[in-house]
C-alpha cells in the first residue's frame, strides 16, 4: 500500500490538473458561444447564394466557358481535411481522420488517385508520420478561421481543377450540431455544377413565382464572377463549422476530465484515510507490544 505522503502528493497533482481542466472547459464555452453566432450568421448567406447561382445558372444559355463548372472524367480526387491546431477535443481530429482514410480506401478501390489537402497541425502531422505527400497545408487558425483563410484555400483547389491536376474535390470537416454532437461530413465542392443541378431540380416549382429578370451585365459573366465566391463561401461555411465543433468537442472533453477527476479525488482520500489509519493502528500496535516488554 502506497504511503499517506505519496497519495497526498497524487491528490494535489490531480487537483491541480482538475483546475486547469476547468479553466479550459470556460474556455473553451467562451469561444464556442462565439464560434456559434459566427455559424449561425453564416448559414443563411450561404444558402442564399447557393439560391442565386442556381438562378443565374438557369438563365444562362451556356456555362462552358466556366472551368468550376465543367464536368469531366474523374481520375484523380482532391480530399481536404479540416482539422484543428490542437488536441484536448476529444474525437473531434481522430473522427475526421478515420473518415479521411476511409474516403481514400473507397476511391483508390475505384480506381482513383487521391491528392491531400489538410487543414490543421493536428492533420498535418498525421499525413506526414504515414509519409503522405501533401499538395497544399493551411494552420495556425482552426479555431477562429477568417475568409481569407477560406480564399486560400479556394485558389489552391481552383489552381488544381483547372489546371486538370484533381476531377473533383471532396471537404471532410465536423459539422456542429451541439456542443455535445458533431457529425463528420463529406461535401463535395468541385465541380459545382452537380450541386447546382440538384438544387434546380429542388426548386423548380419556384421558377413560376420568381418571373423573369433581367441581367445586366449577361448571366454568363455574372456566374464567372459569383462562382469562384461561392467557392471560397462554401469553404468557410465549413471552417465555421468546424471551429465551432472543435470548441464544443473541446469543452466536452474538458468537463469530462474535470468530472473524472473528481472521482479520482475522492478514490484517492479514501486510500489516504485507509493508509493513515493503518499507521495509527500500527503504532497503537508498537506501543503495547513496548508496554508488555517493559512490564514483563
Amino acid at each position: 500500500m502506497a504511503s499517506v505522503q505519496d497519495i497526498k502528493r497524487r491528490v494535489r497533482s490531480v487537483r491541480n490538473t482538475s483546475k486547469i481542466t476547468k479553466a479550459m472547459e470556460l474556455v473553451a464555452a467562451a469561444k464556442l458561444r462565439r464560434a456559434q453566432i459566427r455559424i449561425e450568421a453564416m448559414r443563411p448567406y450561404a444558402d442564399r447564394m447557393l439560391e442565386l447561382i442556381a438562378g443565374t445558372a438557369r438563365a444562362a444559355s451556356s456555362v462552358r466557358s466556366i472551368p468550376l463548372l465543367q464536368r469531366r472524367d474523374v481520375r484523380t480526387v482532391a480530399v481536404v481535411a479540416l482539422t484543428g491546431d490542437r488536441g484536448l477535443a476529444g474525437p473531434f481530429n481522430g473522427q475526421i481522420l478515420r473518415r479521411a482514410f476511409a474516403l481514400e480506401r473507397t476511391l483508390r478501390g475505384e480506381g482513383l488517385d487521391v491528392r491531400w489537402l489538410v487543414a490543421g497541425k493536428k492533420g498535418r502531422s498525421t499525413f506526414t508520420f504515414r509519409r503522405y505527400e501533401l499538395t497544399g497545408v493551411w494552420t495556425g487558425f482552426s479555431d477562429q478561421p477568417a475568409y481569407a483563410d477560406a480564399q486560400a484555400i479556394a485558389r489552391r483547389l481552383t489552381e488544381l481543377y483547372t489546371s486538370g491536376e484533381i476531377d473533383r474535390a471532396v471537404v471532410v470537416y465536423n459539422q456542429f450540431e451541439s456542443a455535445l454532437v458533431q457529425r463528420v461530413v463529406e461535401q463535395e465542392v468541385l465541380p459545382i455544377a452537380e450541386n447546382l443541378l440538384e438544387r434546380s431540380e429542388e426548386d423548380r416549382h419556384e421558377d413560376a413565382l420568381r418571373g423573369d429578370f433581367i441581367y445586366e451585365p449577361e448571366p454568363e459573366e455574372i456566374l464567372a464572377r459569383l462562382v469562384p465566391v461561392y467557392l471560397e463561401t462554401e469553404l468557410y461555411r465549413a471552417m465555421l463549422e468546424s471551429a465551432a465543433s472543435e470548441q464544443g468537442a473541446r469543452m466536452t472533453a474538458m468537463r469530462n476530465a474535470s468530472k473524472n477527476a473528481g472521482e479520482l479525488i475522492d478514490t484517492l482520500t479514501l486510500q489516504m484515510n485507509r493508509a493513515r489509519q493503518a499507521e495509527i493502528t500500527q503504532e497503537i500496535l508498537e506501543v503495547v507490544a513496548g508496554a508488555d516488554a517493559l512490564t514483563g
